[in-house]
C-alpha cells in the first residue's frame, strides 16, 4: 500500500544470480560483504507526457529495468561509490559536504540527490557513511526514468542506512524535490510510480495530494518500448526546463485574462480549478487568450502589467533568463488536451468496451501527434520510429519520457507480438546497413513491474 514503507525482503542469494554477482563485485571491490540491496525501477509512461509538472495526473508503469545498489553502513563519513559498469568512474565524499555539479550531471550527482534529500528531511548531523555498489539495467538517457530511479534507490538507501522509515508516499515527495538540486524542474511522476508501482498494474498518478489508482491494462495487447538510440539528458539541456517557464508563463496569463491572482498561480491546472470548469472549456480559453505567435519577453511584461526587471527576478528561473520568445499557446493546448486524454485512457481501461484496444491505440496516437506538434519534443528518430511501430502492426504508439530522443512505447496485439519485434528490428535497427544495439536493451516487451524495495541475505 503506498502509505507503507518499501518492502524489505530476505532473499537467498544463491537464487537470485545478479545479486550473488553483484555482492561478490562488492567483496572485490571493498574487502567486505554488503549488508543489504535496495532497487529501484524504471518506468514507461503510457500517456501523461510533460503534464505532472503542470499538476495533471499521469498514467505510467513500472518496468522490470532497474537501479540496484548493494550496500554496507561504514563508520567513517565517508560515501564510497562504484559501479558494474567500468565507463562509470568511482567516487567518494564527505557525507558532511555534499556538493552537487548542476554544470555537467554525472552519474553521481544523481546519487546525491537523493542522499542529501534524506539528509536535509531529517536533518541529520552525523549521516552515516555507505560503501556502494550499484548496477543498472534500464538504458541510460533514454526516457525510461534511468536517473530518477537512481535518485529513488540512493534516498532508500540513505533512509535504511541510517535506520530511519519513511512510507512510499513521502520518499516520492522528497526524492522529487532533491532531483531538483541537480537543475530538472520535473514533476514527480517518475520518483511516485517507482516507490508506489505494483506489479501487474498500471496506475493513475494524481497529485496535490499524492496518490495512485490501478489501471488494470486491457487483455490481448503487450506494450512494447523501443529505443531510438538518441540520447537526451533532462538535465543537461535547456529543451525541459524552457518547456516548464513557457507552461508557467501560460498560468500567469491566462489568470490575468480571467482576473485570477496570477502572481500565486504556479501551474496550469489551478487555473482550471480556480474556474471550476472541464478541460474541454479550458482549450476554448486558450483559443480566446493566447496567440499562435511566439511571445517576447517585452509581450509578457505588457500582458502581466509589470517591467522586464520583475519577470526576469519574480518568475523567470536562473538559467531562462536569455531566453527572449516562449510560445504559449502550443504548450497550454497540449498540456489541457493530454491531461484530457489520460482520463480518457482511465476511463476505457476500466469500462474495457469490446473495442477497448483501439480507442486506446487512437488516445496514443493523438499524444504523439501533440507532442510532436504542440510540444515540439519530439525528433525526426522519434517520429520515424513511431511510423515504423505503427506499420509493423502496433495499434498505437508514441513517444515516452522527456522526449528528444529516447524512447516509443507501442501497443500490441500479444498475438502479433513476435512478427512486430521482427519487422522493427530490420526496418529500424537494421537501416542503411547500419545495426544499432539491438541487443542491449533497444526493443524488448515489458509488462507492469513492482516498485522500490530492499533485500536483505536470508
Amino acid at each position: 500500500m503506498a502509505g507503507d514503507s518499501p518492502s524489505a525482503l530476505p532473499v537467498q542469494l544463491v537464487e537470485q544470480p545478479r545479486l550473488q554477482k553483484l555482492k561478490e563485485m562488492f567483496i572485490s571491490k571493498f574487502g567486505t560483504p554488503p549488508k543489504f540491496y535496495a532497487r529501484a525501477p524504471g518506468r514507461v509512461n503510457l500517456i501523461g507526457e510533460h503534464i505532472d509538472y503542470c499538476g495533471y495526473a499521469v498514467l505510467p508503469m513500472a518496468i522490470e529495468q532497474d537501479i540496484l545498489i548493494a550496500v554496507e553502513p561504514v563508520q567513517t563519513q565517508v560515501v564510497q561509490l562504484a559501479n558494474t559498469n567500468s565507463s562509470y568512474l568511482d567516487f567518494s565524499t564527505s557525507v558532511n559536504n555534499i556538493q552537487i555539479n548542476k554544470t555537467k550531471p554525472q552519474w553521481h550527482n544523481y546519487f546525491l540527490c537523493g542522499l542529501k534529500g534524506i539528509q536535509e528531511h531529517f536533518g541529520l548531523n552525523n549521516p552515516t557513511g555507505m560503501n556502494c555498489l550499484l548496477d543498472g539495467t534500464i538504458p541510460p538517457s533514454s526516457g525510461l526514468s534511468s536517473s530518477s530511479a537512481l535518485v529513488c534507490c540512493a534516498g532508500l538507501v540513505t533512509l535504511r542506512a541510517n535506520g530511519k522509515t519513511l512510507s512510499k508516499v513521502e520518499l516520492a515527495e522528497i526524492c522529487t524535490k532533491s532531483e531538483r538540486y541537480i537543475g530538472t524542474e520535473g514533476g514527480g511522476m517518475d520518483q511516485s510510480i517507482s516507490f508506489l508501482a505494483e506489479e501487474g498494474t498500471a496506475k493513475l498518478i494524481e497529485f496535490s495530494p499524492l496518490r495512485a489508482t490501478d489501471v488494470r491494462l486491457p487483455s490481448g495487447a503487450t506494450f512494447v518500448i523501443a529505443n531510438s538510440c538518441v540520447e537526451m539528458n533532462k538535465a543537461a539541456t535547456s529543451h525541459y526546463n524552457i518547456r516548464v517557464m513557457e507552461c508557467r508563463l501560460a498560468t500567469k496569463l491566462l489568470s490575468k485574462s480571467k482576473g485570477l491572482e496570477w502572481r500565486k498561480m504556479l501551474k496550469l491546472h489551478d487555473v482550471q480549478t480556480k474556474l471550476g470548469v472541464s478541460l474541454e472549456e479550458m482549450l476554448t480559453i486558450v483559443e480566446e487568450v493566447l496567440h499562435p505567435e511566439p511571445y517576447s519577453t517585452e509581450e509578457i511584461c505588457k500582458c502581466l502589467g509589470i517591467s522586464l526587471e520583475e519577470l526576469r527576478s519574480q518568475i523567470l528561473s536562473q538559467n531562462m533568463q536569455d531566453v527572449s520568445t516562449f510560445k504559449l499557446y502550443q504548450r497550454a493546448k497540449h498540456v489541457y488536451s493530454e491531461a484530457a486524454r489520460v482520463l480518457e485512457f482511465q476511463k476505457i481501461c476500466s469500462e474495457a468496451p469490446a473495442n477497448a484496444l483501439q480507442l486506446l491505440g487512437e488516445l496514443m496516437k493523438q499524444s504523439h501527434i501533440s507532442c510532436r506538434e504542440m510540444y515540439e519534443c519530439s525528433c525526426p528518430e522519434l517520429d520515424r520510429l513511431v511510423d515504423i511501430c505503427l506499420q509493423s502492426g502496433a495499434i498505437g504508439s508514441r513517444l515516452t519520457g522527456a522526449g528528444w530522443g529516447g524512447c516509443t512505447v507501442s501497443m500490441v496485439p500479444t498475438d502479433k507480438l513476435n512478427p512486430f519485434l521482427k519487422n522493427v528490428k530490420k526496418a529500424y535497427y537494421q537501416m542503411d546497413g547500419q545495426r544499432l544495439a539491438v541487443e542491449n536493451n533497444s526493443l524488448f516487451a515489458t509488462k507492469p513491474g513492482r516498485g522500490a524495495l530492499v533485500f536483505v541475505e536470508a
